[in-house]
């Protein structure tokens, strides 16, 4: 296969998801299969102060620091 034809590929898939992920009938797993497409891009995101990352990130029920398990 031609990059041209890859380069395609790559940027209709992109479309179609965006279409899928903004449809208000989004599914869980149309959003899995986006976030997955983007971490194997390299498309990752630091969370910054009134983003939606930070705010998302603000609403999880989880401690900020991860729990440490001492064994004995």
């Amino acid at each position: 296969m031609s990059n041209d034809k890859l380069r395609d590929l790559h940027s209709i898939l992109c479309e179609k998801l965006l279409e899928k992920i903004t449809d208000p009938d989004a599914k869980s797993a149309d959003l899995n299969v986006a976030r997955q497409f983007l971490r194997d891009n390299g498309i990752d995101a630091v969370p910054t102060d009134d983003s939606p990352l930070h705010k998302l990130i603000e609403e999880m029920p989880f401690d900020a620091k991860p729990k440490v398990i001492i064994k004995n």
